[in-house]
């Protein structure tokens, strides 16, 4: 399997950071080639803008995700994009790696988001859910934060952790096709001593050498609505 990590974590020796080189070191003794998009290192441009197209069909006025497809087809899209957009169509999973900020991901890997999953390639029009462009492969969230595990859920004081992810887990793996697998969660991390951050690296070894059995979270199927995308009923 083709796994390819995006890490979104400024510092080198952070606990998210020990999770993503865990990854690569079991993955790797597993048989499976992987490959890391350190966007710190990289030093990612988050910013989606009119610099991303080396063409515009509108001069005048910008319709980013219109553009994007355009400079697609047309091969004018900046090299930065279509580098990460070669290593996601490379892969089989795509594991993002990041630290929650403010109940989302990080202003580094949302831009990521924004900048490399592209209409025309990633999703467009009907080509959503089940027939998104990246159906076939796998995506999973891993990701580590200061709450404690009862704070989540139906009835706890932030509610549910995949309610408070679903525009990353729905709104991006989903609706461009992935197989979107149960994320992986470090939780009260800057609070543990080195005993129970050992016990989450060892969780999370014991979690990859189980990917291959996860059910998938359920996503919206297509044939399960019209063509005005409203619920067909029984």
């Amino acid at each position: 399997m083709n796994v390819l990590i995006i890490h979104a974590h400024n510092e080198p020796k952070s606990f998210c950071s020990a999770l993503k080189d865990l990854a690569v070191e079991d993955l790797r003794k597993a048989g499976h080639q992987v490959r890391v998009s350190d966007l710190y290192v990289m030093n990612w441009n988050p910013v989606a803008g009119s610099e991303d197209f080396g063409s515009r069909s509108n001069p005048d006025y910008l319709v980013y995700a219109l553009e994007q497809r355009k400079n697609h087809e047309a091969g004018t899209l900046a090299a930065d994009v279509v580098a990460e957009i070669e290593k996601v169509q490379w892969c089989d999973l795509l594991i993002l790696n990041f630290p929650v900020y403010w109940f989302s991901v990080p202003a580094i890997l949302k831009g990521w988001i924004d900048r490399v999953m592209i209409s025309g390639v990633f999703y467009g029009g009907r080509r959503i859910y089940d027939r998104g462009g990246m159906r076939g492969k796998k995506a999973q969230a891993v990701f580590t934060l200061g709450g404690r595990q009862h704070m989540f859920g139906d009835d706890a004081i932030h509610g549910d952790i995949r309610t408070m992810m679903r525009p990353l887990l729905q709104g991006a793996f989903g609706y461009c096709g992935f197989d979107v697998l149960p994320p992986f969660i470090g939780y009260h991390v800057p609070y543990l001593d080195d005993a129970e951050r050992a016990q989450i690296l060892h969780d999370y070894s014991a979690h990859l050498s189980e990917l291959d059995g996860l059910d998938p979270l359920p996503m919206p199927q297509m044939n399960q609505f019209d063509e005005q995308l409203r619920p067909i009923s029984d």
